[in-house]
């Protein structure tokens, strides 16, 4: 197993479904790493070499992303902002039920009720 940035990247995949395992990393950057990587798209992770790998890690860090424990942190400082100052969307997520607009009427085995 391949460890990068706090995630477990599975060998037998191809590296960008394996990058899509890192937290942040979406199909659109998984494609532009590996191309900037110089690999296919087909590759497997268990074939890179160890001087593949360096320069994945390097790329990643090129790219300023978001990933892993910072991204988590931001979406939970923003969580945490909305429901300090009691708007609607952070009420709605402090009570447990949807933000955005969706159906609470017949959906009770998704979405929880206040009581």
């Amino acid at each position: 197993m391949l460890y990068i940035f706090e995630s477990e990247l599975p060998e037998n995949k191809s590296l960008t479904f394996s990058l899509r395992y890192i937290y942040g990393i979406g199909k659109f950057q998984s494609n532009l790493i590996c191309k900037k990587l110089g690999v296919s798209v087909n590759y497997k992770t268990k074939d890179l070499k160890s001087n593949q790998k360096l320069l994945l890690i390097k790329i990643i860090e090129s790219l300023n992303l978001l990933i892993s424990s910072d991204l988590k942190k931001k979406v939970d400082l923003n969580n945490s902002r909305l429901i300090n100052i009691k708007s609607y969307r952070g009420l709605r997520k402090s009570y447990g039920l949807p933000i955005r607009g969706q159906r609470t009427h017949t959906n009770a085995k998704t979405s929880r009720k206040i009581k």
